[in-house]
């Protein structure tokens, strides 16, 4: 029997030469093309992007071949690019969707098969269902041409999206980039060793601003880190170059350029929770927005707090731009973002930006003429402080056994504090009495038990987080 593909929180990721191989790849992009002809879209055309990964270029290539035998017309990126850049592509040059090469925050070992809508977000659950039953089984049954063919007839057109974004950042009222390039900030920028290197550089010269970047080469081993995921111990080497350059601020990006880690000017990092709320503050206070917020069931409180001051809505989701997407859309969100470091706005892409992210932090900087440490300061005085962490444990066993161990656990407190409620929409999230909370969820694309935790009691984080684990049977 053949390899069975399943789609996860975002996409089908898996082991590069074991189960990511070309037949595999070929396999699922026969699947989204089928896909997309029963969805009305046959004839249209398709845009293919890729990240650094190894032979990221090349498995993007046998997807255009596929989709290009299957009827439809490809846009192929001439180069390693963005995940929101791809994304902004499919709406900018009127395409039905998009396949997108890239495992994202993944292990080196890893490459991913993501797919978007006709609004270059994520398609929704029902639809990646779908797309899963209509893979063939067999390498046999999928069509195929030639690449350099497809190109020289038309079928195949190769294309630099960079151009189009960035005069959609500038031109249709994202952002004005002159006052970031005028404010002679040091800016230090991690890209991960992937998709987002050059990108600050080229958008913010011109001016007295400096921008410093490590780790801007490909690189698909991905030094100095266990993945490209920006958070703690990966962005360790960014923090020190921060404080090292003296600069005002570090800007990380994931391997695909669409999440968001920040550094503070002493080398301190925000965590995910914290810095989509002080995203959310610049909107609605620096920038006067009005307009609901979409969050993940693993995401910040705080954003109930703003939204209760500033009084707009709050809807939550489960976890993934599978579910954030659709809701934005729905909604006509002012923003959507997730605990992974992930942000959309409104007047952009349903998709996770993290260039835009970064862009809107620079700017909130320059408009209140604050450091990132002041900033965070800053918010807390409007809502308090709130305290997150969160564990990755591999799982190993029968998942539906664990999840019984912990539906039957009905713990009465947790950390030391009492549980106040439960929500299962999305794995095991206990509320807790001080309004903070505790998450057991499995991960979509990993074989990963991850606990989460926020509360306002900075020393009880660690107590939650392996009374977690303790629920969960891992300690």
């Amino acid at each position: 029997m053949s390899f069975q593909i399943h789609f996860g929180t975002d996409g089908w990721r898996g082991k590069i030469a074991e189960d990511y191989t070309f037949d595999n790849v070929r396999r699922c992009a026969q699947g989204f093309a089928a896909y997309m002809n029963q969805t009305g879209k046959t004839g249209e055309w398709i845009v293919i992007g890729h990240d650094k990964r190894f032979h990221s270029e090349n498995f993007a290539r046998a997807a255009a071949e596929v989709l290009a035998a299957n009827g439809f017309r490809v846009y192929l990126t001439s180069g390693a690019t963005p995940t929101p850049v791809i994304s902004y592509s499919v709406v900018n040059l009127g395409a039905a969707g998009a396949v997108n090469i890239t495992a994202s925050h993944n292990p080196p070992a890893d490459n991913g098969f993501k797919v978007r809508d006709e609004n270059g977000g994520a398609i929704d659950p029902q639809g990646l269902k779908d797309i899963e039953r209509l893979i063939p089984d067999r390498a046999a049954d999928v069509l195929r041409v030639n690449a350099a063919d497809a190109i020289k007839d038309g079928r195949i057109v190769l294309f630099d999206a960079a151009p189009a974004y960035i005069s959609h950042l500038e031109n249709d009222g994202l952002i004005d980039l002159q006052p970031i390039r005028d404010a002679g900030l040091t800016v230090m920028v991690d890209p991960m060793w992937g998709n987002g290197a050059g990108w600050f550089t080229r958008l913010l010269e011109g001016g007295s601003t400096r921008v410093l970047e490590i780790h801007n080469t490909r690189n698909p081993i991905f030094p100095e880190m266990t993945r490209p995921e920006p958070i703690p111990p990966n962005i360790d080497a960014g923090l020190k170059a921060t404080v090292d350059a003296g600069a005002d601020v570090l800007i990380v990006t994931d391997g695909d350029a669409d999440r968001l880690g920040i550094g503070t000017e002493a080398g301190v990092f925000i965590n995910q929770l914290q810095a989509y709320a002080l995203i959310a503050y610049y909107l609605l206070e620096v920038r006067g927005a009005r307009g609901g917020i979409v969050k993940s069931i693993s995401t910040t409180g705080m954003l109930e707090k703003l939204g209760k001051i500033y009084d707009v809505p709050v809807y939550q989701t489960g976890v993934g731009f599978k579910y954030i997407a659709p809701k934005m859309i729905e909604t006509g969100a002012m923003v959507g973002g997730e605990e992974s470091g992930g942000y959309a706005f409104r007047g952009n892409v349903p998709e996770r930006d993290g260039i835009l992210a970064g862009l809107y932090f620079l700017d909130m900087m320059v408009r209140l003429n604050k450091k990132p440490s002041q900033l965070l300061d800053l918010l807390f005085e409007k809502i308090g402080p709130h305290y997150y962490d969160r564990i990755d444990s591999i799982f190993s066993g029968d998942r539906a056994a664990r999840e019984t161990l912990i539906r039957n656990s009905n713990p009465q407190t947790i950390g030391g504090l009492k549980v106040t409620g439960l929500d299962t929409s999305d794995g095991f999230k206990y509320s807790l009495e001080d309004g903070g909370w505790l998450l057991i969820r499995f991960s979509g694309t990993e074989p990963i038990l991850r606990v989460y935790t926020e509360t306002m009691h900075g020393d009880r984080v660690q107590q939650i987080l392996h009374d977690g684990l303790r629920i969960a049977g891992l300690e």
